[in-house]
This record gives structure tokens, sequence and C-alpha cells, in this order.
């Protein structure tokens, strides 16, 4: 399917996106980036690609206003606290939007979107690569169908050398990154969580622990849910090169292991002796893909900015538990 678009910052991670962009038939016409570095290291990439070299307009209303009616669709892949207006200038200027992770800063910016997704009649899609992979929205729904019993805990860990490779870099300034680790790699952490649970905390206490820093490098996290699950979370932002995490799922008929970022999907069931994968699952093969196939209407959204909002509120209450040393919030 090929989809006119485009790309809304043009760093590191949308270049990283670009391959499968390409692959899949994203019809790049325009880049928005105010680094003319960046610009130039993204059409080097597109040129490996054999894709057009498309042209720079690095103010976003000054492109929307020449470029709109030529395109489909944006993917927005900017500083956390560029994600809310930027998302809501293009909605509004009638095209479908692919959002980088997290969506947004807060709750009320996830509500702000959910309007203007209303209003507009366009997709809203979030790039998590758990909330849009295959094997974790069939957990979800497994959880959901009550077929493995009712949920009793999760548990969720998350370890990255994090602190050090974002040195002096913005993911460090909390005014543009909104937070550390836990808001960051961390957040596909707590959003694979909120898909899979498919439902609300309604208690949550945190402790964050910054390690000489602007944001948060460590975390862990306590909560209820409605349905009166608990669950535990545990980042660690500053440890051995690499990345580790893994997200435990105890129910009353069986057991479920799978990673934040939704590669894998084990199961095993009362009776059985050990975890299995689960077959017959398409693999994730990129946000992009996924967002084809949302507008092209072959998939319901699997990752809708209603899951953004459960993250956000879960991010609230953890912020604001932190800020009274771990002192438990009500949600609802």
């Amino acid at each position: 399917m090929i989809t006119r678009t485009a790309l809304i910052g043009a760093g590191n991670m949308a270049r990283h996106h670009l391959p499968l962009m390409v692959e899949a038939g994203a019809d790049i016409r325009v880049i928005c980036e105010p680094s003319s570095d960046n610009y130039a290291l993204t059409l080097g990439k597109l040129a490996e690609l054999g894709a057009p070299s498309p042209p720079n307009e690095p103010v976003l209303a000054e492109m929307l206003a020449k470029y709109a009616d030529e395109l489909d669709a944006v993917f927005i892949i900017t500083p956390h606290n560029l994600h809310h207006d930027q998302a809501k200038i293009c909605l509004e200027a009638g095209l479908d939007v692919l959002l980088e992770k997290p969506m947004v800063m807060n709750a009320a910016e996830a509500l702000s979107l959910m309007e203007t997704r209303d209003r507009t009649g366009k997709h809203l899609v979030v790039a998590f690569q758990g909330g849009l992979s295959p094997q974790i929205r069939h957990a979800s729904e497994l959880i959901a169908s009550g077929e493995l019993g009712e949920l009793r805990t999760v548990t969720g860990m998350a370890w990255q050398g994090w602190k050090g490779n974002t040195s002096g870099l913005w993911r460090q300034a909390p005014a543009v990154a909104g937070g550390g680790f836990l808001f960051d790699s961390g957040a596909h952490m707590l959003n694979t969580v909120c898909t899979l649970v498919g439902e609300d905390f309604t208690t949550v206490a945190a402790w964050l622990d910054n390690r000489g820093t602007a944001v948060d490098i460590d975390g862990v996290v306590m909560g209820r849910l409605e349905s009166g699950a608990l669950v535990t979370l545990n980042g660690c932002g500053d440890c051995i090169p690499g990345l580790e995490n893994e997200i435990y799922l105890n129910l009353t008929g069986g057991v479920m292991q799978t990673c934040m970022y939704g590669r894998r999907l084990l199961i095993r069931r009362a009776g059985e002796a050990e975890l299995a994968d689960v077959e017959g699952l398409p693999k994730m093969r990129g946000a992009w893909e996924q967002f084809t196939q949302v507008r092209a209407g072959e998939i319901e959204n699997p990752c809708p900015p209603e899951v953004g909002l459960r993250m956000a509120k879960l991010w609230d209450a953890i912020v604001e538990s932190a800020s009274r040393d771990g002192m438990p919030v009500r949600t609802v």
C-alpha cells in the first residue's frame, strides 16, 4: 500500500524505521527536521535504500500549509514534549498519524489527543512495538476471555545501560523528555503491561532514583488493577551494557512469559510441564507495517490513544507517588 507521508523528525530513530517504511511502500514526500545534519544523514540513508530525496521544510506549520494536500499521513519521531502539539496539528490538517512513543507527557495531553482524534475522524496509532505486536494482542485476548482463569499478578523488569548512553542528550532533560529511563526505554514495559491487562490501575506506589542526574534512572513500581490483580515493575537504567527485559503474568489457569517488545509469547497451561511458544502468530515487523494495515481497514488499531491514556495515567501516578517517597496514590 503506497502511503504519501511526511517524516517529522529525522534523527537516529527515524533512520532506524526507514528500511521497513520504504519496503512497505512509504512514499516520503517531505521531511520536517530543524537539524541540517540530521536531514543530510537521512538523505544518505534513503539513497542507500534506493528511495528519492525529499525536500526539508523545518517548520511544521509551514510544511503542512505547503504539503498537506499531497499527503495521506505523517510519522512523528521527535522529542517527547513535542508529541502532543505536533500530533494535534497534523490530525487537524486531515492526516493520519503514526506517533513515536511515549504518546504524550501526561494524561491531560492524552485526553486532548483523543478528543482531536474523535473530532477529526483520523487514525492515531502509537508506535509501541509491544502494543502493535500480534503476540501481545493474542495474550491480551486470552486474559480478557478468561480462558486461563483470573489474572493474579504481573511482574515486569527492564535493565539497560541507559544512563551512560544518554548522557548529555535531550533524553536526560526533564522538560523535554518528561522522565528518565522508566519513561523512555522503560515506557515499553509500562505500555505493554497496560496493553496486556486491558484495565486501569486503581492504586500505585513508586520510588525513583535519579542517580545523580536530572531524571529517573532506577525505579520500582507496585500497583493494584481494577480487577484486584497486583503488579510489580522494576527498571534499572544504570547497569552493564545491553538491554534485558521480561514480563511474567500469573493466572489461576496458566502462566505467560513475554517481553516488553512483544517479540515472543510463551504459555504454560494448568497440567502442562513447561512453558511453550505459541505457534501460528505472525511476527511483528515494524510499526509502519501495522499502521498501514490500520489505515487499510485490515486490522483494528492495536495501539490507540486509549492505551496511551492508560499508560499516561500510570506515569502521572508514578511521578506523584515517588514525589511522596512511595506513598500510595489512588488513580480512580
